[in-house]
C-alpha cells in the first residue's frame, strides 16, 4: 500500500528501489558510525511557533456539520447510507468501552504540541539550531542533504520546486524527512517487499533510535540525524510509520474506520507531525499550535484516503483491501465483488460516499496550511490541490479504480501550480475555527 506523503510529494510518484537500504536492514549491518563517514557510502546506499492559546480538540467525526454524532459514537444516515464513526470511546466486542483510534492520535498531537510550546519557552523566537560540526564532516554532512534533495528532485517534482522557496534550513531538513519516509514505505512497497520482516522492521526502529541519539548508519540517515538535533521534532510519529508498515505485513483488513483510520495516521499522518515543526507557523497566526497539527494530521488522512481509494484495483490483486468492511457490508459489496472488478451502481453509490469523506478531512487541512509560514505554504497547497484532483478524476472514470487508475495530466498539474501559489500568498487567518468543539 502506497504511503501518502503528507505535505512532501506531489501524486503519480512512481515508487523506487534506488535506496539501497534493503540488505542493511535484512542483516542488521551498521555501514557506519557518525562522523566517519566517506563520501563512497553515497554509492553505497544511494546508488543500487508557535502560538500559546486555548487547546482545540479535534474529532475526526466532525468533518462535516450533516453528520451528526453522539459522545458515544453511532451512525449517521447520508443519502440513505450509513457511515461508521470514530469517538473518544467504542465499545470492544465485550461490550467494554476503550479508547479509540481517533483518540490515540490525539494524544500523540498533544505531544508533538508541547514540544513546540517547551521550545517556544526557552526562545523568545523560533530557531535553527547552529551547526555543531567535528573538523572534517561538514563537507559530508552537506553532501548528505544534497543526496536527499536529489532524491526528492526526482519523485516529488512539484513538491520540491516548492521546497526551494523555504529557507536553506528548512528546505535540507524537509528532503531528509522525504528521504527517510521513502525508504521506509520501500521496505514493504518495493520490488523487494517479500523479502522484508518483522525483525527487519525491528532493526529499522532500532537504526532510527541510533540516528536520533546521533548515530546515523549511512549517509541518509546523518542528515535525518542533523535534522533531528536542530528542529524540535519527536521520534514518535517515526516510531508510528514503522507501525504502519508491520501492519501492512500482518493485516489485510479492517473492519472498520476506526481501524482504518489509525492505519491511515500511522503511514500518512505521521509525516504531518514530523514536519510542521520543520515548516513553522507563521509569526502573525493566532492560531493554536494544537489546531495546526490537527490540520496536518487531517491532510494526512485525506491523502491516504485518496491513495485507497485510487488503489483499489491494484490492492485487490494483492488480496488487499484497504476498505471499511463494515460499510462494504452496508452497501451490499463483498470482497468477491471487489476481487471481480465490476463497476455497479452499488459500488458507484459506496465510492460517492468514500469520496465525500475524503473530502471532507481536505477542507479541514486547508485551515491549517494557511497558518504555515510563507515559505512553506506554497509546496503544501500544491501537494493537497493535486493529490484533492485525485478524487475528481475517479469521478471522471466513472468510479471504475479497477481497471483505470486514476491520475492528474501535467496540463492539470501546471494549471494548479499558479492557484497554489495565489493561496499560499494569503496571510493567516486571525484564529484558526476549531475543528471540533472541546
Amino acid at each position: 500500500m502506497s504511503v501518502a506523503m503528507l505535505w512532501v510529494v506531489s501524486p503519480n510518484s512512481e515508487v523506487s528501489s534506488c535506496f539501497g537500504c534493503l540488505e542493511t536492514v535484512r542483516e542488521g549491518n551498521r555501514l557506519l558510525d557518525a562522523p566517519r563517514f566517506t563520501s563512497r557510502d553515497r554509492n553505497l546506499m544511494c546508488g543500487g511557533r508557535f502560538k500559546k492559546g486555548k487547546m482545540q480538540r479535534w474529532s475526526s467525526t466532525s468533518l462535516n456539520a450533516e453528520f451528526k454524532i453522539s459522545s458515544l459514537g453511532g451512525s449517521t444516515s447520508d443519502n440513505g447510507g450509513n457511515f461508521s464513526v470514530v469517538s473518544s470511546m467504542v465499545a470492544n466486542p465485550a461490550g467494554e468501552l476503550t479508547v479509540s483510534s481517533e483518540q490515540k492520535v490525539y494524544d500523540v498531537v498533544l505531544k508533538q504540541a508541547a514540544l513546540v510550546k517547551k521550545q517556544l519557552r526557552s526562545s523568545e523566537d523560533y530557531e535553527v539550531k547552529p551547526d555543531i560540526m567535528l573538523p572534517g564532516t561538514l563537507s559530508l554532512l552537506s553532501e548528505a542533504y544534497d543526496r536527499c534533495g536529489e532524491v526528492c528532485a526526482e519523485y516529488a517534482k512539484t513538491f520540491y520546486l516548492g521546497t526551494l522557496l523555504m529557507t536553506p534550513e528548512r528546505r535540507r531538513a524537509i528532503w531528509a524527512i522525504y528521504v527517510w519516509c521513502r525508504r521506509t514505505d520501500e521496505l514493504v512497497d518495493g520490488p523487494n517487499a517479500s523479502h522484508i520482516t518483522p525483525a527487519a522492521l525491528d532493526r529499522w526502529e532500532s537504526r532510527l533510535d541510533d540516528l536520533f541519539k546521533g548515530r546515523p548508519f549511512d549517509m541518509l540517515d546523518a542528515a535525518l540525524s542533523d535534522t533531528v538535533a536542530k528542529f524540535p521534532v519527536d521520534i514518535q510519529p517515526f516510531k508510528d510509520m514503522i507501525e504502519g508498515m508491520r501492519m501492512d505485513l500482518r493485516k489485510s483488513r479492517y473492519k472498520n474506520f476506526d481501524e482504518l483510520y489509525l492505519y491511515c495516521y500511522y503511514v500518512a499522518g505521521t509525516v504531518g507531525l514530523m514536519s510542521v515543526p520543520v515548516m513553522g507557523i507563521a509569526p502573525e497566526s493566532q492560531a493554536t499550535t494544537e489546531s495546526v497539527y490537527n490540520a496536518a494530521l487531517a491532510l494526512g488522512i485525506a491523502n491516504q484516503l485518496t491513495n485507497i481509494l485510487r488503489d483499489v484495483g491494484e490492492d485487490a490483486r494483492r488480496g488487499r483491501v484497504y476498505l471499511p468492511q463494515d460499510e462494504l457490508a452496508q452497501a451490499g459489496i463483498s470482497d468477491e465483488d471487489i476481487f471481480s472488478g465490476k463497476v455497479t451502481e452499488k459500488w458507484r453509490n459506496f465510492m460517492k460516499k468514500q469520496i465525500k469523506r475524503a473530502r471532507m478531512f481536505f477542507d479541514e487541512a486547508e485551515k491549517g496550511v494557511t497558518q504555515l509560514s510563507s515559505a512553506s505554504r506554497w509546496p503544501v497547497w500544491a501537494s493537497l490541490l493535486l493529490y484533492r484532483k485525485i478524487l475528481d478524476e475517479i469521478e471522471a472514470n466513472d468510479y471504475n479504480n479497477f481497471t483505470k487508475r486514476a491520475y492528474v495530466s501535467k496540463p492539470k498539474k501546471i494549471l494548479a501550480l499558479p492557484i497554489a501559489y495565489a493561496k499560499s500568498v494569503v496571510s493567516p487567518s486571525r484564529t484558526l475555527s476549531p475543528l471540533v468543539k472541546a
